[in-house]
């Protein structure tokens, strides 16, 4: 059988270049023109493969491997960066995302067939080997006890300062984990959406939980208890690596968002909080627009709500964006995205 390939580039001539080259290669090839419609060929086409260009309109390549790592379906799918940023700082951070490869524009065949090879290969005798330990997983994981829960929401899942009890992989609909500051100012530290596992972090170090977590829209979560989940993970290669790749992403994300603190101005982190919050809320197909309440706007991007309120009156001058009451919906993400201050 044929491995599937999936192509994400915006760029036309890139695209249709590349997948020439896999086809005759006699690879079966899938294309996204961009971040979004990439991510959701690998949630409905699970290519074996995903190649990805990093520089891309609205949803760009980190934000892509971002969100399939998140995806328990999608997050053990190599990925490799196809990118003309050949800075170190780059590359590293892609890597640190949990990038497989990567390969620099322009390219030669032979060096994008190699790659390719090698990375498919690997991921061969990655599940050649699960699938001779399937017994024993299967067997471990009938012996973890979960159950699941609905939040609606506004519901509070566990507060800082909770014992940790439970691991939460969420089924359906978004949560908001998030704490304050020595000054009580509240602060969102991440947004996680459907397919995602929240809470293992405080149950691995066998701590408090140190953030609170919030349902944003009705939620199903799935709860395995922290103990018999973390015997599991640590019998189970494939999850372990699983959970490495998020603990790291986590990092990564963590430090380029304490940088976006320090250096950006309020108006592109309200601008970057407003398209995180599309590109994670399961329902925001944007016809109606998403209800955000400016308190939590203000609370992803580090600032007052006044501030945000400024802002998202700018945007909606500049017409950017339409607000009706608690909703807004974005006319031009892109805008948004392409923000340098």
């Amino acid at each position: 059988m044929k491995k599937k390939i999936l192509v994400i580039e915006d760029n036309a001539d890139v695209r249709e270049n590349t997948a020439e080259i896999l086809e005759l290669a006699g690879y079966e090839v899938v294309v996204a023109e961009d971040g979004r419609k990439g991510v959701d060929l690998s949630v409905h086409e699970k290519p074996d493969l995903i190649i990805c260009d990093i520089m891309m309109p609205g949803l760009d390549g980190y934000g892509v491997l971002h969100i399939l790592s998140q995806r328990s379906e999608t997050a053990g799918i190599p990925f490799v960066f196809l990118t003309a940023k050949t800075e170190k700082t780059d590359i590293r951070f892609g890597m640190s995302l949990g990038a497989d490869d990567y390969i620099t524009k322009p390219f030669e065949e032979t060096d994008l067939l190699r790659t390719l090879e090698n990375r498919l290969k690997k991921a061969d005798a990655v599940k050649e080997r699960l699938i001779g330990q399937a017994g024993n997983q299967a067997s471990a994981l009938r012996d973890i006890q979960t159950h699941q829960r609905h939040y609606s929401r506004k519901d509070t899942v566990y507060h800082e300062g909770d014992p940790s009890i439970y691991v939460y992989k969420l089924m359906k609909g978004t949560v908001r984990l998030y704490c304050y500051n020595q000054d009580g100012k509240e602060y969102t530290t991440e947004l996680v959406g459907s397919g995602g596992f929240f809470g293992y972090v405080s149950s691995m170090q066998g701590k408090p939980r140190e953030e609170s977590a919030e349902a944003l829209e009705d939620c199903e979560v799935e709860l395995y208890q922290a103990d018999d989940f973390l015997r599991y993970i640590t019998g189970d290669t494939a999850t372990m690596v699983h959970f490495v790749k998020l603990l790291s992403n986590n990092i990564a994300t963590k430090e380029k968002d304490l940088l976006k603190l320090a250096y950006d101005t309020v108006r592109k982190r309200v601008a970057e909080a407003l398209v995180k919050l599309f590109e994670t809320v399961s329902d925001s197909d944007n016809r109606y627009g998403v209800a955000v309440s400016r308190e939590l706007l203000a609370s992803m991007a580090g600032t007052s709500t006044e501030s945000a309120i400024r802002v998202l009156s700018g945007f909606k001058a500049d017409g950017t964006l339409e607000i009706s009451g608690s909703h807004i919906k974005l006319l031009h993400p892109e805008k948004l995205k392409a923000l340098k201050w």
